[in-house]
């Protein structure tokens, strides 16, 4: 199991609810048996982690995930039994930052540019922008969507391995057991993917994200 975030991070796992509901859309009849969207999850030999974001370069797909989660992990998979191969590590930034970068290799797999909202309820991103002070943002977590303001950009979060900047402090709450790396929108517009939080929906608490577009403009990445 991965250490904490300290001292008081832990790791993951209304305001614009009705907004979500209208954008959000369901996926025609004859969508691919097989996709990995924002918020699934994917499995390597290390553990499981949550895709934040997918992206495109050129003719390639790719997903974003929190890099503390991914460390260390080579292979993934798109079931628990690691028997359907879908993509590789290409980079992991942590710490300083906190996302990895993963190629998808599976073309059988489609890789839609959308944020799976549960029940059958897609999000489609078309863009990606950097938080402001007092922006709503919205979280598809495990459950339900949950919204609330951005408090601080350019924040610190000090890890075991070493301290991660240029976070984003937001008043989402999480739930205990929720993993990190879930994708966090305003509208049909990323901002950034989970990586800690304080308490929970119950006592209140505040959400920590990477934000997307530092990662997304390193690689050369664009959201589709």
């Amino acid at each position: 199991m991965r250490p904490r975030p300290a001292p008081v991070l832990r790791s993951l796992a209304a305001l614009a609810l009705a907004t979500l509901a209208t954008l959000a859309t369901t996926p025609p009849a004859d969508a691919a048996p097989a996709a990995i969207r924002g918020g699934n999850v994917l499995y390597s030999a290390a553990g499981r982690c949550t895709v934040g974001f997918n992206a495109t370069k050129g003719n390639s797909y790719y997903a974003l995930l929190e890099g503390r989660c991914a460390d260390g992990a080579q292979d993934w998979y798109a079931d628990a039994a690691r028997t359907v191969h879908v993509g590789v590590t290409e980079a992991v930034r942590f710490p300083g930052d906190d996302y990895a970068v993963i190629r998808y290799t599976n073309p059988a797999v489609s890789y839609p540019g959308e944020i799976d909202l549960g029940g059958g309820r897609y999000l489609d991103i078309t863009g990606a922008a950097r938080p402001a002070v007092g922006q709503s943002v919205c979280l598809a977590g495990t459950t339900g969507t949950r919204c609330g303001r951005v408090l601080a950009v350019n924040a610190s979060i000090s890890y075991p391995e070493g301290t991660v900047y240029g976070a984003t402090r937001t008043a989402l709450c999480t739930e205990r057991g929720e993993t990190a790396g879930r994708p966090v929108s305003s509208g049909r517009t990323a901002i950034g993917i989970t990586i800690g939080a304080t308490g929970d929906c119950a006592s209140g608490g505040e959400t920590y994200l990477q934000p997307v577009v530092p990662a997304l403009a390193a690689f050369g990445l664009t959201l589709h």
